[in-house]
């Protein structure tokens, strides 16, 4: 997996058939993959533990997937969110991505397509964490009358 640290997953989904399976197939490929089954738990999750990339249905009870899309890109903006749905349309997946997703899936998902989405996404997290904490350092640099 071009020599990336493991990508910590986040996986949000309300069905449990699903989310074991799918969490099982994510963590044989080396991830760490930790699961929450609402939209709700997914923000709860985020505020206490820091992800690479959440894998969000979009059809959940309660707060669905673009309103958690939304939480928890407030709570932590470098996180990447890959969007799932079992029903995809063009108006959803202009939404997510107006909100922040880095991608828009159909279920039932292709793993493969899938790994590359999360590769992707966290090596545009490392980039954005990157160029955050240069221009940090310069600003720094910049404050010191050295």
């Amino acid at each position: 997996m071009d020599g990336l640290l493991a990508a910590k997953v986040l996986l949000v989904d309300d069905e449990e058939e699903f989310i074991d399976l799918m969490s099982q197939r994510l963590e044989t490929r080396g991830l760490k993959v930790v699961t929450v089954s609402s939209g709700e738990a997914a923000v709860t999750t985020v505020a206490d533990q820091s992800f690479d990339v959440a894998i969000v249905d979009l059809a959940m009870p309660g707060i669905d997937g673009i309103e958690t899309l939304k939480q928890l890109k407030a709570e932590r903006p470098d996180i990447e969110v890959i969007m799932l749905t079992g029903q995809a349309t063009v108006k959803s997946g202009i939404e997510a991505m107006k909100y922040g997703a880095s991608d828009f899936l159909e279920k039932p998902v292709d793993l493969n397509v899938l790994m590359e989405k999360i590769w992707a996404a966290k090596r545009e997290r490392m980039r954005s964490l990157e160029k955050k904490s240069a221009e940090e350092l310069k600003n720094i640099l910049k404050s010191k009358s050295w």
